[in-house]
Protein backbone atom coordinates (compact mmCIF):
# COMPACT_ATOMS: atom_id res chain seq x y z
CA UNK A 1 0.00 0.00 0.00
CA UNK A 2 1.18 3.82 0.13
CA UNK A 3 2.45 4.84 2.81
CA UNK A 4 1.48 8.29 2.14
CA UNK A 5 -0.23 10.10 5.15
CA UNK A 6 -2.22 13.00 6.09
CA UNK A 7 -1.40 15.58 8.64
CA UNK A 8 0.51 15.28 11.82
CA UNK A 9 -0.14 11.79 13.98
CA UNK A 10 0.79 11.60 17.67
CA UNK A 11 0.76 14.28 19.20
CA UNK A 12 -1.89 16.37 21.96
CA UNK A 13 -4.43 16.83 18.76
CA UNK A 14 -4.16 13.14 18.09
CA UNK A 15 -4.75 11.86 21.89
CA UNK A 16 -6.99 14.17 22.42
CA UNK A 17 -9.19 12.58 19.67
CA UNK A 18 -8.33 9.14 20.82
CA UNK A 19 -9.88 10.25 24.14
CA UNK A 20 -12.97 11.19 22.73
CA UNK A 21 -13.07 7.94 21.00
CA UNK A 22 -12.82 5.88 24.01
CA UNK A 23 -15.98 7.37 25.83
CA UNK A 24 -18.99 5.23 25.14
CA UNK A 25 -19.31 1.36 25.14
CA UNK A 26 -17.15 -0.87 24.13
CA UNK A 27 -18.34 -3.35 21.38
CA UNK A 28 -17.87 -6.81 22.16
CA UNK A 29 -17.93 -9.16 19.47
CA UNK A 30 -18.56 -9.04 15.75
CA UNK A 31 -22.42 -9.50 14.38
CA UNK A 32 -20.59 -9.86 10.80
CA UNK A 33 -16.89 -10.67 9.99
CA UNK A 34 -15.48 -9.47 6.22
CA UNK A 35 -13.68 -12.67 4.50
CA UNK A 36 -9.64 -11.84 5.27
CA UNK A 37 -9.52 -10.61 1.53
CA UNK A 38 -5.79 -9.21 1.86
CA UNK A 39 -3.08 -11.57 0.51
CA UNK A 40 0.58 -11.27 1.80
CA UNK A 41 3.79 -12.90 0.99
CA UNK A 42 5.00 -15.89 3.21
CA UNK A 43 8.64 -14.89 2.50
CA UNK A 44 8.21 -11.88 3.91
CA UNK A 45 6.60 -13.59 6.75
CA UNK A 46 9.34 -15.63 7.09
CA UNK A 47 11.45 -12.43 7.27
CA UNK A 48 9.71 -11.11 9.87
CA UNK A 49 9.96 -14.15 11.93
CA UNK A 50 13.85 -14.00 11.45
CA UNK A 51 13.71 -10.30 12.53
CA UNK A 52 14.50 -9.12 9.25
CA UNK A 53 12.17 -6.02 9.27
CA UNK A 54 12.34 -4.71 5.62
CA UNK A 55 9.94 -1.86 5.75
CA UNK A 56 9.69 1.45 3.24
CA UNK A 57 12.90 0.28 1.32
CA UNK A 58 14.81 0.27 4.69
CA UNK A 59 15.90 -3.10 6.56
CA UNK A 60 16.78 -3.29 10.57
CA UNK A 61 18.20 -6.61 11.34
CA UNK A 62 16.95 -7.03 14.83
CA UNK A 63 16.32 -10.82 15.85
CA UNK A 64 16.57 -9.82 19.66
CA UNK A 65 13.92 -7.27 19.43
CA UNK A 66 10.02 -7.13 19.08
CA UNK A 67 8.68 -5.17 16.20
CA UNK A 68 8.12 -2.22 18.63
CA UNK A 69 11.30 -2.18 20.10
CA UNK A 70 12.72 -1.53 16.98
CA UNK A 71 13.71 2.03 16.46
CA UNK A 72 12.34 3.13 12.59
CA UNK A 73 15.01 4.82 10.83
CA UNK A 74 12.76 7.36 9.07
CA UNK A 75 8.76 8.76 9.09
CA UNK A 76 8.35 6.03 6.28
CA UNK A 77 9.47 2.97 8.03
CA UNK A 78 7.25 3.89 10.92
CA UNK A 79 4.26 4.73 8.64
CA UNK A 80 4.21 1.11 7.05
CA UNK A 81 4.81 -0.80 10.60
CA UNK A 82 1.60 1.16 11.90
CA UNK A 83 -0.26 0.66 8.98
CA UNK A 84 -0.30 -3.23 9.81
CA UNK A 85 0.26 -4.74 6.54
CA UNK A 86 2.59 -6.79 7.57
CA UNK A 87 -0.33 -9.08 9.45
CA UNK A 88 -1.07 -10.39 5.82
CA UNK A 89 2.31 -11.67 5.95
CA UNK A 90 2.22 -13.40 8.99
CA UNK A 91 -1.23 -14.67 8.18
CA UNK A 92 0.27 -16.33 4.72
CA UNK A 93 2.77 -17.95 6.74
CA UNK A 94 -0.06 -18.83 9.17
CA UNK A 95 1.75 -21.50 11.69
CA UNK A 96 1.63 -21.25 14.83
CA UNK A 97 4.83 -19.03 15.95
CA UNK A 98 3.34 -16.36 13.60
CA UNK A 99 0.26 -16.46 14.61
CA UNK A 100 1.56 -15.86 18.05
CA UNK A 101 3.92 -13.33 17.22
CA UNK A 102 1.18 -11.57 15.85
CA UNK A 103 -1.01 -11.34 18.17
CA UNK A 104 2.09 -10.47 20.69
CA UNK A 105 2.69 -7.42 18.44
CA UNK A 106 -1.03 -6.60 18.08
CA UNK A 107 -1.20 -6.85 22.28
CA UNK A 108 1.96 -4.28 22.39
CA UNK A 109 0.46 -1.64 20.07
CA UNK A 110 -2.09 -1.67 21.97
CA UNK A 111 -0.15 -1.06 25.04
CA UNK A 112 2.22 1.11 23.62
CA UNK A 113 -0.15 3.28 20.81
CA UNK A 114 -3.81 2.57 21.69
CA UNK A 115 -4.26 6.08 24.09
CA UNK A 116 -3.66 7.99 20.96
CA UNK A 117 0.57 7.97 20.83
CA UNK A 118 3.05 7.51 18.47
CA UNK A 119 2.77 8.05 14.42
CA UNK A 120 0.16 5.86 13.06
CA UNK A 121 -2.76 8.06 14.41
CA UNK A 122 -3.71 9.55 10.92
CA UNK A 123 -7.08 8.55 9.18
CA UNK A 124 -5.54 6.47 6.19
CA UNK A 125 -3.31 4.88 9.04
CA UNK A 126 -5.68 3.92 11.48
CA UNK A 127 -7.93 2.35 8.04
CA UNK A 128 -5.57 0.22 6.62
CA UNK A 129 -4.65 -0.83 10.18
CA UNK A 130 -8.46 -1.37 11.01
CA UNK A 131 -8.83 -3.67 7.74
CA UNK A 132 -6.17 -5.76 8.84
CA UNK A 133 -7.59 -6.56 11.97
CA UNK A 134 -11.25 -7.45 11.18
CA UNK A 135 -9.60 -9.40 8.23
CA UNK A 136 -7.29 -11.64 10.03
CA UNK A 137 -9.53 -11.04 13.02
CA UNK A 138 -9.97 -15.04 13.64
CA UNK A 139 -6.15 -15.20 12.90
CA UNK A 140 -5.24 -12.55 16.26
CA UNK A 141 -7.97 -13.95 18.39
CA UNK A 142 -7.53 -17.62 18.27
CA UNK A 143 -6.33 -19.05 21.51
CA UNK A 144 -6.57 -15.61 23.25
CA UNK A 145 -7.60 -15.32 26.79
CA UNK A 146 -10.84 -13.17 27.91
CA UNK A 147 -8.57 -9.92 28.54
CA UNK A 148 -6.66 -10.70 25.55
CA UNK A 149 -10.02 -10.38 23.39
CA UNK A 150 -11.79 -7.81 25.49
CA UNK A 151 -8.63 -5.42 24.77
CA UNK A 152 -9.10 -6.29 20.78
CA UNK A 153 -12.69 -5.37 21.06
CA UNK A 154 -11.42 -2.16 23.01
CA UNK A 155 -9.02 -0.70 20.64
CA UNK A 156 -10.75 -1.66 17.50
CA UNK A 157 -14.07 0.57 18.59
CA UNK A 158 -12.17 3.15 19.89
CA UNK A 159 -10.51 3.10 16.09
CA UNK A 160 -13.48 3.09 14.54
CA UNK A 161 -14.70 5.97 16.68
CA UNK A 162 -11.72 8.12 15.88
CA UNK A 163 -12.35 7.26 11.86
CA UNK A 164 -15.95 8.63 12.09
CA UNK A 165 -14.59 11.75 13.44
CA UNK A 166 -11.67 12.41 11.47
CA UNK A 167 -11.78 10.65 8.45
CA UNK A 168 -12.55 13.47 6.26
CA UNK A 169 -8.93 14.75 7.59
CA UNK A 170 -7.37 12.13 5.21
CA UNK A 171 -5.60 13.36 2.07
CA UNK A 172 -8.70 13.26 -1.01
CA UNK A 173 -7.86 10.04 -2.67
CA UNK A 174 -6.16 6.90 -2.00
CA UNK A 175 -6.00 8.00 1.97
CA UNK A 176 -9.60 8.77 2.33
CA UNK A 177 -10.35 5.75 0.32
CA UNK A 178 -7.99 3.81 2.82
CA UNK A 179 -9.91 5.92 6.13
CA UNK A 180 -14.16 5.06 4.78
CA UNK A 181 -13.07 1.50 3.84
CA UNK A 182 -11.71 0.87 7.38
CA UNK A 183 -14.41 2.57 8.79
CA UNK A 184 -17.52 1.07 6.75
CA UNK A 185 -15.75 -2.39 7.58
CA UNK A 186 -15.89 -1.70 11.32
CA UNK A 187 -19.28 -0.30 11.17
CA UNK A 188 -20.48 -3.45 9.12
CA UNK A 189 -18.51 -5.58 11.60
CA UNK A 190 -18.79 -4.73 15.41
CA UNK A 191 -21.55 -5.01 17.64
CA UNK A 192 -23.15 -1.63 18.75
CA UNK A 193 -21.59 0.13 16.11
CA UNK A 194 -23.67 -0.54 12.82
CA UNK A 195 -25.34 3.21 13.15
CA UNK A 196 -21.43 4.09 11.49
CA UNK A 197 -22.05 1.81 8.36
CA UNK A 198 -24.13 3.89 6.44
CA UNK A 199 -23.24 7.16 6.51
CA UNK A 200 -19.49 5.35 5.79
CA UNK A 201 -21.09 3.69 3.01
CA UNK A 202 -22.53 6.76 1.57
CA UNK A 203 -19.67 8.97 2.28
CA UNK A 204 -17.03 6.28 0.39
CA UNK A 205 -19.30 6.83 -2.99
CA UNK A 206 -19.42 10.03 -2.47
CA UNK A 207 -15.66 9.80 -2.72
CA UNK A 208 -15.81 6.99 -5.50
CA UNK A 209 -18.01 9.45 -7.55
CA UNK A 210 -15.32 12.57 -7.15
CA UNK A 211 -12.45 11.11 -7.15
CA UNK A 212 -12.59 8.40 -9.67
CA UNK A 213 -12.64 10.61 -13.48
CA UNK A 214 -15.39 9.72 -15.94
CA UNK A 215 -12.88 7.36 -18.17
CA UNK A 216 -11.81 5.69 -15.00
CA UNK A 217 -8.86 7.21 -14.25
CA UNK A 218 -7.50 9.36 -10.75
CA UNK A 219 -5.50 12.52 -10.59
CA UNK A 220 -1.92 11.12 -9.96
CA UNK A 221 -2.25 8.74 -13.36
CA UNK A 222 -0.70 6.26 -11.35
CA UNK A 223 -1.56 2.63 -12.29
CA UNK A 224 -0.69 1.16 -9.23
CA UNK A 225 -2.33 3.79 -7.08
CA UNK A 226 -5.81 3.52 -9.09
CA UNK A 227 -5.03 -0.53 -8.74
CA UNK A 228 -5.12 -0.11 -4.61
CA UNK A 229 -8.33 2.41 -4.98
CA UNK A 230 -10.25 -0.49 -6.74
CA UNK A 231 -8.84 -3.08 -4.38
CA UNK A 232 -10.75 -0.45 -1.31
CA UNK A 233 -14.03 -0.32 -3.42
CA UNK A 234 -14.04 -4.07 -4.23
CA UNK A 235 -13.22 -5.13 -0.74
CA UNK A 236 -15.89 -2.74 1.15
CA UNK A 237 -18.66 -3.74 -2.18
CA UNK A 238 -17.80 -7.67 -1.13
CA UNK A 239 -18.46 -6.37 2.66
CA UNK A 240 -21.81 -5.25 1.90
CA UNK A 241 -22.79 -7.33 -0.13
CA UNK A 242 -22.06 -10.16 2.48
CA UNK A 243 -23.48 -8.12 5.39
CA UNK A 244 -27.19 -7.66 2.94
CA UNK A 245 -26.69 -4.32 2.17
CA UNK A 246 -26.77 -2.21 -1.10
CA UNK A 247 -23.76 -0.91 -2.54
CA UNK A 248 -24.69 2.73 -3.46
CA UNK A 249 -24.66 3.02 -7.32
CA UNK A 250 -21.79 5.59 -7.45
CA UNK A 251 -19.74 3.12 -5.55
CA UNK A 252 -20.24 0.32 -8.15
CA UNK A 253 -20.32 2.67 -11.14
CA UNK A 254 -16.68 3.71 -10.19
CA UNK A 255 -15.74 0.26 -10.47
CA UNK A 256 -17.44 -0.33 -13.29
CA UNK A 257 -15.33 2.79 -14.81
CA UNK A 258 -12.35 1.75 -13.26
CA UNK A 259 -11.93 -1.85 -14.01
CA UNK A 260 -11.54 -1.13 -18.13
CA UNK A 261 -8.99 1.67 -17.19
CA UNK A 262 -7.13 -0.96 -15.71
CA UNK A 263 -7.09 -3.99 -17.93
CA UNK A 264 -5.73 -1.14 -20.25
CA UNK A 265 -2.48 -0.14 -18.22
CA UNK A 266 -1.39 -3.64 -17.74
CA UNK A 267 1.23 -5.39 -19.95
CA UNK A 268 1.08 -8.99 -21.28
CA UNK A 269 2.59 -10.29 -18.43
CA UNK A 270 -0.10 -9.04 -15.82
CA UNK A 271 1.81 -6.08 -14.52
CA UNK A 272 1.06 -2.50 -14.79
CA UNK A 273 2.59 0.08 -16.15
CA UNK A 274 5.33 1.63 -13.92
CA UNK A 275 4.49 5.49 -14.19
CA UNK A 276 4.41 8.23 -11.80
CA UNK A 277 5.61 6.42 -8.57
CA UNK A 278 3.36 3.14 -9.63
CA UNK A 279 4.85 0.01 -9.73
CA UNK A 280 3.77 -3.70 -11.24
CA UNK A 281 0.81 -4.05 -8.59
CA UNK A 282 1.20 -6.74 -5.89
CA UNK A 283 0.91 -10.11 -7.74
CA UNK A 284 -2.66 -11.80 -8.39
CA UNK A 285 -4.19 -8.51 -6.83
CA UNK A 286 -5.13 -6.86 -10.07
CA UNK A 287 -6.45 -10.48 -10.88
CA UNK A 288 -8.12 -10.88 -7.52
CA UNK A 289 -10.05 -7.89 -7.91
CA UNK A 290 -11.37 -7.80 -11.68
CA UNK A 291 -12.65 -11.62 -10.74
CA UNK A 292 -14.42 -10.50 -7.87
CA UNK A 293 -16.37 -7.23 -9.50
CA UNK A 294 -17.53 -9.44 -12.29
CA UNK A 295 -16.87 -6.48 -14.76
CA UNK A 296 -16.12 -7.75 -18.13
CA UNK A 297 -15.08 -4.43 -20.31
CA UNK A 298 -12.45 -5.07 -22.27
CA UNK A 299 -9.27 -2.86 -22.46
CA UNK A 300 -9.19 0.53 -24.27
CA UNK A 301 -6.59 1.79 -26.62
CA UNK A 302 -6.38 4.94 -24.69
CA UNK A 303 -6.79 5.33 -20.71
CA UNK A 304 -6.01 7.63 -18.36
CA UNK A 305 -3.54 9.88 -20.43
CA UNK A 306 -1.50 6.53 -21.77
CA UNK A 307 -2.10 4.47 -24.85
CA UNK A 308 -1.93 1.32 -25.22
CA UNK A 309 -0.86 -0.85 -28.45
CA UNK A 310 -0.87 -4.48 -28.42
CA UNK A 311 -0.19 -6.86 -31.64
CA UNK A 312 0.53 -10.54 -31.26
CA UNK A 313 2.65 -11.89 -28.24
CA UNK A 314 3.86 -7.56 -27.48
CA UNK A 315 2.46 -4.94 -25.71
CA UNK A 316 3.35 -1.48 -25.46
CA UNK A 317 1.74 1.83 -23.21
CA UNK A 318 2.55 4.94 -23.93
CA UNK A 319 2.58 8.07 -21.58
CA UNK A 320 0.60 10.43 -24.13
CA UNK A 321 -0.01 13.36 -21.35
CA UNK A 322 0.84 15.83 -19.27
CA UNK A 323 2.52 15.25 -16.31
CA UNK A 324 -0.29 15.34 -13.02
CA UNK A 325 0.02 18.83 -11.28
CA UNK A 326 -1.21 20.46 -7.79
CA UNK A 327 -1.22 18.36 -4.59
CA UNK A 328 -1.90 15.38 -7.60
CA UNK A 329 1.18 15.72 -8.83
CA UNK A 330 3.58 15.14 -5.68
CA UNK A 331 4.65 12.09 -7.07
CA UNK A 332 4.78 12.77 -10.84
CA UNK A 333 7.58 11.88 -12.91
CA UNK A 334 8.94 13.67 -16.26
CA UNK A 335 8.15 10.79 -18.19
CA UNK A 336 6.09 12.59 -21.36
CA UNK A 337 6.24 10.17 -24.77
CA UNK A 338 7.99 7.78 -22.75
CA UNK A 339 7.00 4.01 -23.26
CA UNK A 340 7.48 0.07 -21.74
CA UNK A 341 7.09 -3.04 -23.66
CA UNK A 342 6.86 -6.35 -23.01
CA UNK A 343 6.81 -9.64 -24.89
CA UNK A 344 4.76 -12.14 -23.44
CA UNK A 345 5.37 -12.54 -19.78
CA UNK A 346 8.97 -10.62 -20.50
CA UNK A 347 9.22 -7.16 -19.85
CA UNK A 348 11.76 -6.03 -22.36
CA UNK A 349 11.52 -1.94 -22.59
CA UNK A 350 10.90 -0.49 -18.75
CA UNK A 351 11.07 2.68 -16.85
CA UNK A 352 13.74 2.68 -14.00
CA UNK A 353 10.36 3.23 -11.50
CA UNK A 354 9.99 5.18 -8.66
CA UNK A 355 12.83 5.42 -6.51
CA UNK A 356 10.77 6.68 -3.25
CA UNK A 357 11.38 3.12 -1.27
CA UNK A 358 15.45 3.98 -1.47
CA UNK A 359 15.56 7.79 0.29
CA UNK A 360 15.23 10.74 -0.90
CA UNK A 361 17.97 10.84 -3.49
CA UNK A 362 16.54 7.90 -5.35
CA UNK A 363 13.00 9.61 -5.65
CA UNK A 364 14.13 12.45 -7.48
CA UNK A 365 16.59 10.29 -9.79
CA UNK A 366 13.13 7.90 -10.44
CA UNK A 367 11.18 10.88 -11.13
CA UNK A 368 13.65 12.75 -13.77
CA UNK A 369 13.17 12.24 -17.99
CA UNK A 370 16.61 10.19 -17.74
CA UNK A 371 15.13 7.47 -15.78
CA UNK A 372 12.45 6.91 -18.25
CA UNK A 373 12.51 5.28 -22.06
CA UNK A 374 12.42 8.21 -24.00
CA UNK A 375 14.36 11.44 -25.22
CA UNK A 376 16.51 13.75 -22.47
CA UNK A 377 18.08 16.81 -23.37
CA UNK A 378 21.15 16.87 -21.82
CA UNK A 379 20.78 18.20 -17.61
CA UNK A 380 17.09 19.17 -17.95
CA UNK A 381 14.12 17.17 -17.59
CA UNK A 382 11.05 17.80 -19.54
CA UNK A 383 9.00 18.54 -17.04
CA UNK A 384 10.61 20.38 -13.53
CA UNK A 385 10.52 21.42 -10.10
CA UNK A 386 11.02 25.35 -9.30
CA UNK A 387 11.62 26.73 -6.60
CA UNK A 388 10.06 26.79 -3.48
CA UNK A 389 7.37 24.00 -4.86
CA UNK A 390 9.15 21.13 -3.02
CA UNK A 391 7.69 17.77 -4.58
CA UNK A 392 5.64 19.53 -7.34
CA UNK A 393 6.71 19.69 -10.63
CA UNK A 394 6.02 23.69 -11.91
CA UNK A 395 7.51 23.61 -15.54
CA UNK A 396 5.37 20.12 -16.76
CA UNK A 397 5.40 19.50 -20.52
CA UNK A 398 2.41 19.81 -22.13
CA UNK A 399 1.31 17.61 -24.72
CA UNK A 400 0.39 19.76 -28.34
CA UNK A 401 -0.90 16.49 -30.29
CA UNK A 402 -1.53 12.76 -29.78
CA UNK A 403 -2.65 10.61 -32.83
CA UNK A 404 -3.07 7.04 -32.77
CA UNK A 405 -3.92 4.96 -35.90
CA UNK A 406 -5.01 1.12 -36.23
CA UNK A 407 -4.54 -0.56 -39.70
CA UNK A 408 -4.34 -4.11 -40.72
CA UNK A 409 -0.70 -4.68 -40.61
CA UNK A 410 -0.46 -2.96 -36.90
CA UNK A 411 -1.02 0.80 -34.57
CA UNK A 412 1.28 3.76 -35.06
CA UNK A 413 1.23 6.32 -32.90
CA UNK A 414 2.11 10.50 -33.32
CA UNK A 415 2.94 12.63 -30.11
CA UNK A 416 4.73 15.66 -29.59
CA UNK A 417 5.36 17.82 -26.43
CA UNK A 418 6.52 21.49 -25.51
CA UNK A 419 8.79 20.17 -22.61
CA UNK A 420 12.06 21.63 -23.87
CA UNK A 421 10.45 25.22 -25.81
CA UNK A 422 11.33 27.63 -22.78
CA UNK A 423 14.60 26.14 -22.29
CA UNK A 424 15.77 25.12 -25.97
CA UNK A 425 13.19 26.11 -28.49
CA UNK A 426 12.64 22.57 -29.01
CA UNK A 427 9.30 20.49 -29.14
CA UNK A 428 10.26 16.86 -29.08
CA UNK A 429 8.13 14.55 -31.57
CA UNK A 430 7.98 10.86 -31.68
CA UNK A 431 6.95 8.31 -33.66
CA UNK A 432 6.15 4.74 -32.74
CA UNK A 433 4.81 2.08 -34.75
CA UNK A 434 3.93 -1.97 -33.82
CA UNK A 435 2.83 -4.49 -36.07
CA UNK A 436 0.07 -6.44 -35.93
CA UNK A 437 2.00 -9.21 -35.08
CA UNK A 438 4.13 -7.85 -32.42
CA UNK A 439 7.30 -8.85 -34.17
CA UNK A 440 8.32 -5.07 -34.93
CA UNK A 441 8.43 -2.01 -33.31
CA UNK A 442 9.71 1.38 -35.12
CA UNK A 443 10.60 4.45 -33.63
CA UNK A 444 11.42 8.00 -34.99
CA UNK A 445 12.50 11.17 -32.64
CA UNK A 446 12.30 14.50 -33.61
CA UNK A 447 13.56 17.65 -31.97
CA UNK A 448 12.04 20.82 -33.89
CA UNK A 449 11.99 24.04 -33.38
CA UNK A 450 8.13 24.61 -34.22
CA UNK A 451 7.68 28.52 -34.73
CA UNK A 452 9.48 31.80 -34.89
CA UNK A 453 9.65 32.32 -30.81
CA UNK A 454 10.92 28.58 -30.73
CA UNK A 455 13.85 29.12 -33.58
CA UNK A 456 15.08 32.27 -31.88
CA UNK A 457 15.61 30.75 -28.88
CA UNK A 458 16.92 27.17 -30.33
CA UNK A 459 19.38 30.04 -32.50
CA UNK A 460 20.74 31.51 -29.03
CA UNK A 461 21.48 28.02 -27.62
CA UNK A 462 23.59 27.26 -30.87
CA UNK A 463 25.31 30.53 -30.36
CA UNK A 464 26.05 29.92 -26.65
CA UNK A 465 27.73 26.24 -27.06
CA UNK A 466 29.66 27.99 -30.18
CA UNK A 467 27.35 25.80 -32.95
CA UNK A 468 28.20 22.69 -30.92
CA UNK A 469 24.66 22.14 -30.50
CA UNK A 470 22.30 20.54 -28.15
CA UNK A 471 22.98 17.41 -26.94
CA UNK A 472 20.59 15.08 -26.60
CA UNK A 473 19.73 11.34 -25.74
CA UNK A 474 17.34 8.65 -26.66
CA UNK A 475 17.09 5.75 -23.92
CA UNK A 476 15.73 2.50 -23.39
CA UNK A 477 15.98 1.05 -20.23
CA UNK A 478 15.94 -2.83 -20.36
CA UNK A 479 14.72 -4.70 -17.60
CA UNK A 480 17.32 -6.73 -15.44
CA UNK A 481 16.55 -10.16 -16.77
CA UNK A 482 17.19 -9.12 -20.18
CA UNK A 483 20.52 -10.25 -21.55
CA UNK A 484 21.91 -7.38 -23.41
CA UNK A 485 25.12 -7.65 -25.45
CA UNK A 486 26.46 -4.99 -28.64
CA UNK A 487 26.34 -7.05 -31.89
CA UNK A 488 27.31 -6.41 -35.73
CA UNK A 489 30.59 -4.48 -34.71
CA UNK A 490 28.62 -2.05 -32.20
CA UNK A 491 26.12 -1.16 -34.98
CA UNK A 492 23.00 -3.55 -33.38
CA UNK A 493 22.48 -4.12 -29.71
CA UNK A 494 21.02 -8.38 -29.15
CA UNK A 495 18.44 -8.40 -26.27
CA UNK A 496 17.94 -11.93 -25.38
CA UNK A 497 14.81 -12.32 -23.14
CA UNK A 498 14.64 -15.72 -20.48
CA UNK A 499 12.08 -17.06 -22.84
CA UNK A 500 14.19 -17.50 -25.24
CA UNK A 501 13.59 -14.92 -27.58
CA UNK A 502 15.89 -12.38 -29.09
CA UNK A 503 15.26 -9.14 -30.13
CA UNK A 504 17.83 -6.76 -32.05
CA UNK A 505 17.85 -3.08 -31.79
CA UNK A 506 19.20 -0.77 -34.88
CA UNK A 507 19.56 2.72 -35.66
CA UNK A 508 19.99 4.82 -38.60
CA UNK A 509 23.04 5.76 -37.91
CA UNK A 510 22.50 9.49 -36.93
CA UNK A 511 23.39 8.74 -33.43
CA UNK A 512 25.91 7.25 -31.05
CA UNK A 513 25.22 3.95 -29.80
CA UNK A 514 25.96 2.23 -26.50
CA UNK A 515 25.44 0.06 -23.68
CA UNK A 516 25.14 1.47 -20.33
CA UNK A 517 24.40 0.42 -16.77
CA UNK A 518 20.85 1.43 -15.28
CA UNK A 519 18.66 0.50 -12.86
CA UNK A 520 15.72 -0.69 -11.68
CA UNK A 521 13.76 0.33 -8.75
CA UNK A 522 11.23 -2.20 -7.81
CA UNK A 523 9.40 -1.91 -3.97
CA UNK A 524 10.14 -4.71 -1.97
CA UNK A 525 13.87 -5.19 -2.44
CA UNK A 526 16.93 -3.83 0.06
CA UNK A 527 18.42 -2.13 -3.09
CA UNK A 528 18.02 -0.90 -7.06
CA UNK A 529 18.72 -3.63 -8.79
CA UNK A 530 21.71 -3.01 -11.16
CA UNK A 531 20.34 -3.79 -15.10
CA UNK A 532 20.84 -1.95 -18.97
CA UNK A 533 20.37 0.74 -20.93
CA UNK A 534 20.62 1.16 -24.79
CA UNK A 535 21.47 4.95 -25.81
CA UNK A 536 21.73 7.03 -28.85
CA UNK A 537 23.58 9.74 -28.39
CA UNK A 538 23.29 13.22 -30.74
CA UNK A 539 23.68 16.90 -30.75
CA UNK A 540 20.34 18.95 -32.55
CA UNK A 541 22.21 21.68 -34.68
CA UNK A 542 19.25 22.46 -37.19
CA UNK A 543 16.58 23.26 -36.60
CA UNK A 544 15.39 19.93 -36.84
CA UNK A 545 16.71 16.64 -36.00
CA UNK A 546 15.75 13.40 -36.18
CA UNK A 547 16.73 9.67 -35.32
CA UNK A 548 15.33 6.64 -36.30
CA UNK A 549 15.12 3.34 -34.95
CA UNK A 550 13.61 -0.35 -34.78
CA UNK A 551 13.47 -3.25 -32.48
CA UNK A 552 12.78 -6.41 -33.98
CA UNK A 553 12.13 -9.50 -32.88
CA UNK A 554 15.08 -12.27 -34.35
CA UNK A 555 13.88 -15.05 -32.43
CA UNK A 556 10.90 -16.79 -30.81
CA UNK A 557 10.66 -18.50 -27.48
CA UNK A 558 11.45 -22.45 -28.18
CA UNK A 559 9.27 -23.48 -25.91
CA UNK A 560 5.92 -21.65 -25.54
CA UNK A 561 5.78 -23.42 -21.79
CA UNK A 562 8.93 -22.19 -20.49
CA UNK A 563 6.94 -18.79 -20.58
CA UNK A 564 4.58 -19.66 -18.09
CA UNK A 565 7.81 -20.04 -15.36
CA UNK A 566 7.73 -16.49 -13.68
CA UNK A 567 11.34 -16.90 -11.78
CA UNK A 568 11.56 -13.01 -11.24
CA UNK A 569 8.60 -12.62 -8.88
CA UNK A 570 9.39 -9.70 -5.88
CA UNK A 571 10.62 -10.72 -2.85
CA UNK A 572 11.95 -9.44 -0.07
CA UNK A 573 15.53 -9.35 0.13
Amino acid sequence: MNSRVSGASGGWRSRLAVWHAARGPKASGFTFSPEPRSIGMVARGRQLMAGNYLFAGQLVEAADLGLWEVRPPDADFAAEVQGFVWLDDLAALGDLPARQRAQNWTRDWIARFGSGKGPGWNPDLTGRRVIRWIHHALFLLSGADRAATEDYYAALTIQTRYLAKNWHRAAPGLPRFEALTGLLYAGLSLMGLDGLAGPAASALAAEAAREVDPSGGIATRNPEELLEVFTLLNWAALALTDAGRMVPEPHRAAMDRIAPTLRSLRHADGGLARFHGGGRGMEGRLDQALAATGVKTAAQTQAMGFVRLSGGRTTLLFDGADPPGGAAGRSAHASTLAFEATSGRRPLIVNCGSGAPFGTEWRRAGRATPSHSTLTIEGVSSSRFGRGTGDIMAERAHVLTLRHLTAEDGHALHAAHDGWALTHGLTHARDLALSSDGRHIAGEDRLVALNPKGKARFEEVLTETALKGVPFTIRFHLHPDADATLDMGGHAISIALKSGEIWVFRHDGRAKLALEPSVYLEKGRLRPRASKQIVLSAHATEGETSIGWTLAKAQDTPTAIRDLDRDDLPVPL
